[in-house]
């Protein structure tokens, strides 16, 4: 199987932030699945998944997974409930082992990574190691010990703190702090030795938008630092906020791209939609879809509205009055249609399915035959 490898930094955010870095080495349009990536695997890759499966009690719950995950960049898994992301990141860190396949992580299998190695990964799982008897504080300064931090780590702790704004609560209780606070600790503590690679499972999971806001922004700061993220998200849209998104579906990786590329995968092309005086009929539709530029389906959004898949939105705007004209149809108006995050998400996990079911069906009829 083909593997999808992370080559570097987004390229709108490094134009936001001015300055050179690295582009992804994939193609800037087309969306990403596994088996259309380059087949050379990525050097120097941190962290390394090799046609990785895993199963419980003979149920499957990761199939052939192949990803490299570079320096430098922020990786989102992101997939519908129970697709497997938490168990990714748990085959990554080491505290599951596949049931075929191989996971490395600083080139070493994730199984038997040394102390001194681990001491380099933070880790925030969903449900976090905190003692409900000790202070926030304590918590931290008891994280910071079992990494071997030095007595003198007043500051460390008072700037995690400060970061995931619990300053205030240093003195509260872990039993007496809010679910929201604890999960702000939990992120704190996965970063108290300052890592190279963090794994954070849902770390803005129950935080409200605007210091959900102020992590990302530290996110991004540690990438650019050279620090490497992989991040489970259950909110879709924080895909912007990652330099390559994989999308998990069943347990199987779906996509692996930019997010623009994900936003593409929508309809596997750009998108758009016009408006006409009259109801365009059936066959008129049919010969709007044999134009060269038009790739994909062709929706019904109203009855007067029609969503076209073309291979360029800008092309398709300005060659569409001619193609529709000569079919007998007069466009009131056109315009771009913006995929949102989630609408991508939703369109791309359910063709997924629907395959799925095709494959499924097809393989049951053949059984009876």
């Amino acid at each position: 199987m083909q593997r999808a490898a992370v080559a570097g930094r987004h390229t709108n955010r490094g134009n936001e932030q001015g300055g050179d870095h690295n582009t992804v080495t994939i193609s800037e349009r087309n969306p990403l699945t596994a088996t259309q990536v380059g087949d050379a695997p990525g050097r120097g890759a941190l962290v390394s998944m090799s046609d990785v499966s895993k199963s419980f009690d003979e149920r499957q719950v990761i199939t052939d997974l192949d990803l490299d995950v570079q320096p430098g960049s922020i990786v989102g898994l992101i997939g519908p409930s129970g697709c497997g992301k938490t168990t990714t990141v748990r085959l990554m860190t080491g505290l599951l082992w596949p049931t075929s396949g191989e996971v490395r992580v600083f080139g070493t299998p994730a199984h038997e990574l040394s102390s001194r190695q681990r001491a380099r990964i933070g880790y925030l799982p969903q449900i976090p190691a905190l003692f409900p008897e000790l202070s926030l504080r304590e918590n931290l300064n008891f994280h910071a010990s079992m990494y071997g931090l030095p007595l003198r780590r007043k500051r460390r702790i008072n700037e995690l703190l400060d970061w995931v704004e619990l300053s205030e609560h240093r003195s509260t209780r872990v039993s007496d702090a809010s679910g929201g606070m604890q999960r702000r600790l939990a992120l704190a503590a996965a970063f108290v030795q300052d890592p190279v690679l963090a794994f954070l499972d849902e770390p803005t999971a129950g935080i409200d938008p605007i210091l959900r806001a102020k992590f990302w922004e530290r996110f991004r700061a540690m990438a650019g630092a050279g620090k490497t993220l992989v991040v489970t998200t259950q909110y879709v849209g924080e895909a912007s906020e990652c330099d390559l998104v994989a999308l998990l579906s069943d347990g199987e990786l779906v996509l692996f791209g930019t997010p623009d590329q994900l936003r593409w995968a929508a309809y596997e092309g750009e998108v758009v939609d016009v408006t006409f005086d009259t109801e365009p009929t059936d066959d008129q539709v049919a010969q709007l879809a044999g134009t060269d530029f038009v790739v994909g389906a062709i929706e019904r959004v109203e009855r007067r509205q029609l969503r076209i898949v073309v291979d360029d939105a800008e092309r398709a705007v300005r060659d569409l009055t001619g193609a529709l004209s000569a079919i007998g149809l007069q466009a009131n108006e056109m315009w771009e249609h913006d995929v949102d995050y989630d609408e991508a998400f939703m369109r791309v996990v359910q063709r997924h399915r629907d395959r799925h079911q095709i494959s499924a069906d097809a393989s049951a009829q053949e059984s009876v035959a």
